[in-house]
């Protein structure tokens, strides 16, 4: 848990710098007036929470504040982090370290994992890959952006670092192809996961959304009750922005979890309460640095005790 805690606080730094700090410092005066409460909706306005999803958070503790007469500003502080950990708490599809073979000994679980050019998806499929490995599990990695050559062999790259094996055709291959070339070694090789990286796309481009679609079909095909994951990853660092692009990833492949990428590099670092509020999908996984180990599982509780620790 210490190194968790620890390696979300490195995550959320520059946000803790600034307006994490600011919210923090809130709770540092005497009293709690009106001026305060607007003081603190602009504040968590400021940090990327969105005005909506502020809106309810601070309609719940000012509500909470009055049925439970509180008081002291450390019990509206409290008040204001239990709601903030009860926000962001959705069961995630993640599973645990002991069971990344779906339970069933014989079957992969394979990960599809879809995002927009440039949200750092590659990587973050990298540091998930070197997360399994660390711990004895054999990966397999698709090479489903056949789009473009760079991208196969950026693959190719990661899979060595990581010890990952990578199923590839040749650059404008048909990437369902690749998938299910992916899952049978999957399967024949007894791998715990595979994982299918897939074409960086504008959720706007019917075309290329239609891909997915297809994709995942050819997976289902193999498995029914695959893929078992469908992992969206976000640049954090665009903000409310990034909450359009989720909504048509998740209308075209129903995505199940968000891999919220560069957390690190942004200021505010919000944008993971308005994620959970306006989408109800989980974030299962944050990038916290730029090394292939700079990743941690999610944890409400461990991101708000970070936030005002």
């Amino acid at each position: 848990m210490f190194d968790l805690l620890k390696k979300t606080e490195l995550g959320i730094k520059r946000s803790k710098e600034t307006w994490f700090s600011k919210i923090a410092n809130v709770f540092n005066r005497g009293s709690f007036g009106d001026e305060v409460w607007g003081e603190l909706e602009e504040l968590l306005i400021s940090a990327d929470v969105g005005v909506e999803t502020t809106n309810k958070l601070l309609s719940e503790v000012r509500q909470r504040v009055k049925m439970d007469r509180l008081s002291e500003v450390s019990q509206i502080r409290e008040a204001l982090k239990k709601e903030m950990v009860g926000l962001l708490s959705i069961p995630s599809s993640r599973p645990s370290t002991s069971c990344y073979s779906g339970c069933h000994e014989e079957s992969p679980r394979i990960i599809l994992v879809v995002g927009v050019n440039g949200s750092g998806k590659t990587t973050s499929i990298a540091k998930l890959a070197y997360d399994l490995t660390s711990q004895g599990k054999r990966v397999i990695l698709a090479a489903g952006d056949t789009f473009r050559a760079a991208a196969i062999d950026q693959l190719k790259h990661w899979g060595d670092k990581t010890g990952a094996e990578v199923i590839a055709h040749q650059p404008g291959g048909d990437p369902g192809a690749v998938a299910y070339d992916a899952v049978q070694a999957g399967y024949s090789r007894h791998a715990q996961v595979v994982i299918i990286d897939t074409a960086g796309r504008l959720h706007t481009k019917f075309n290329l959304m239609e891909e997915l679609k297809k994709i995942r079909r050819v997976v289902a095909k193999q498995d029914a009750s695959a893929p078992h994951q469908v992992l969206l990853v976000m640049d954090a660092t665009t903000g409310q922005n990034g909450l359009a692009q989720a909504k048509h990833f998740t209308e075209a492949v129903n995505v199940t979890d968000v891999f919220l990428a560069k957390l690190d590099g942004t200021a505010r670092g919000g944008i993971v309460f308005a994620i959970c509020d306006q989408l109800n999908i989980p974030i299962s996984y944050i990038g916290t640095g730029e090394k292939l180990q700079d990743v941690a599982p999610f944890d409400a509780e461990v991101f708000v005790n970070a936030i005002f620790s």
